[in-house]
């Protein structure tokens, strides 16, 4: 009985200590994980910092597109290395519609079809600051990478 007394004290210690899931998703810097890939130890840091908004802006920069466009078009320019599925794409497109970053017009406003989302001057701003905090870490990933890359060449 004893064990079991302090395995149940020890299970309230850890309740008692543990955080909600909002303050967890806040320390983490409000982002939560984004599909297939997010646990990536080459991506999670970029992903957390940014990337996936930054690459939208970046394809919306090009002109209007909708989602599943948007998906495509992301692992085609990450050579696959990025997954992104309807799941984080939607969320993620409507997070930057409120913000004011893009601007979403249904392709037949009678019915609901395709969304097609287009960048704002305030989302090309936002993509600006994107690139400008994420610009050292990928060129340290790249460097990195390049680095071994010549190392395993040898």
């Amino acid at each position: 009985m004893g064990a079991m007394t302090q395995g149940r004290g020890r299970t309230r210690q850890a309740v008692a200590g543990a955080v909600s899931l909002e303050e967890a998703r806040e320390a983490a810097g409000g982002r939560e994980a984004e599909g297939p890939g997010s646990g990536d130890p080459l991506v999670s840091g970029l992903r957390r910092a940014g990337l996936l908004p930054l690459l939208v802006l970046h394809l919306l920069d090009d002109g209007p597109s909708y989602g599943n466009q948007l998906m495509e078009r992301v692992a085609e320019l990450t050579g696959g290395l990025l997954s992104v599925n309807p799941n984080t794409m939607y969320p993620l497109l409507r997070r930057l519609e409120a913000e004011g970053s893009v601007a979403g017009e249904w392709e037949h406003p009678e019915r609901r079809s395709r969304r097609f989302y287009r960048l704002t001057p305030a989302g090309a701003d936002e993509r600006a600051r994107l690139l400008r905090d994420l610009q050292p870490r990928l060129t340290a990933m790249a460097d990195g990478l390049a680095t071994l890359r010549r190392a395993l060449a040898e």
